[in-house]
Parts: C-alpha cells; structure tokens; sequence
C-alpha cells in the first residue's frame, strides 16, 4: 500500500433543506485515506456514513470544506469532469444494488463502460471475466428477477469494478444479506481489492463487519469518532 493520499476530506460540512427544517448531516469533518488502503466508516443509521460516501464519491458536494481525489478539489470540477471521474475512477456498490431490471447480468455489467465509451469487443470480454471472478459465470444472461440477493450483490460489484476504478465505495453492502452471505460479499470484496490494489471504503452499521477492515472509524452524529 502506497502511503501517499487519493483522498483527502477537510472539514467538510453537509447540510440539506427541507421545508422549515434544517436537516445538519455532517459537520467539520476531515479525513485522509491512502492509496490502496481499505477503511470502514461504522455507525448507526443517520449518523451520516452515506452523506459521506457520497460527498468522497462526487455524487454530492459539501456546503463548506472540500473533498480532494488524486489532487484534484472536486468542487472545482465542471459538471462534465465530474461526471467522468466518478464513471472512470470510482465505483459504487449500493445495498440496493441498483441493477436495471430489465438487462440481463453481463448487460448490467457493462453499463459504466459503455458510458466511458470503451469499445464493445474490449469490455464484453471483461464483463465476462469478472462474472467468473465473482461466481456467476453461468448466470450471465439471468436477470435480476432470476437471482438471489447475494448473486445481485456480486453483479453490483462486477459492475463497480468493470472501468478498474482507483477507488470502490460501497455503502452497507451486506445490509439485505444473510449473515452467511453477507461474509461471503465481504471476503469477495477484501480479496478483489487485494488483487487489484484498489482503495476500498466502506460504509456499515455492523461491527462485525467493519471489524474486517484494517481501519474502522466511527461516524456519530456527523462527525468522526
């Protein structure tokens, strides 16, 4: 692991308005994460894990602070750069999952490629490499409809991992699973990460769980613990 920072979170603030109600979900938060490195953000429900992913992410900005991938200040991003950095250089795993009902597991995989315009004769064939990798080889051309919670889980992975992203975040990626089924996510998640020297956040309420991670910290009330 390289001791050299890709992001770097500096007293970030995330406040959201809802009607009358001002709703503060993260306040001062700063947060440094090496290159490579594997974290877990453990809290309870609405202590603010998921703001925060989201912010590292790109898929929301702060309202004061400042969040820096590979030395870049994403809040200095157009609109455009932004969108191509999250589709190139980051992937989301969601305890959602998120897979378009209608596509077929190896077409669901390859959806952030094909936004990245990689070419079909390149991405296919890694589509089809990382649904072995992750189990599912001879579920590609199920649906959504046709699998278990676990084997949807391992297509959400394949597909965060199809544009080979320097960073993975995955928020409660064992939140609909099993506890059986949720190890073997986890155990999938740390040796792929392994392999391909990714950075890995991820986001959960189980100590368990983030007790896998080599660094855990806590999220309470919109801070770091």
């Amino acid at each position: 692991m390289n001791d050299e920072p890709i992001l770097i979170a500096r007293n970030v603030h995330k406040t959201y308005i809802m009607g009358a109600r001002k709703l503060e979900v993260l306040r001062d938060v700063s947060l440094s994460v090496r290159r490579g490195e594997f974290l877990a953000l453990r809290g309870a429900s609405g202590a603010g894990k998921s703001t925060l992913l989201h912010l590292l992410g790109g898929l929301d900005l702060p309202n004061e602070g400042e969040v820096i991938f590979d030395n870049q200040n994403l809040g200095q991003l157009s609109r455009n750069k932004l969108t191509q950095l999250r589709n190139r250089r980051v992937g989301f795993i969601f305890q959602a999952y998120h897979l378009l009902p209608e596509l077929s597991a190896i077409e669901n995989v390859i959806i952030p490629a094909r936004m990245a315009r990689v070419a079909f004769d390149v991405v296919v064939p890694r589509a089809r490499r990382l649904l072995e990798r992750v189990g599912l080889g001879q579920r590609m051309e199920h649906r959504p409809y046709e699998l278990s919670g676990g084997e949807q889980q391992r297509v959400a992975i394949a597909r965060a991992l199809i544009n080979e992203p320097d960073l993975v975040l995955a928020d409660e990626p064992t939140g609909n699973l099993d506890s059986h089924t949720g190890d073997e996510i986890i155990q999938l998640l740390t040796t792929l990460r392994t392999e391909r020297q990714t950075t890995l956040i991820m986001a959960t309420h189980d100590a368990t769980i983030a007790a896998r991670a080599p660094r855990v910290i806590n999220v309470v009330d919109g801070q770091l613990a």
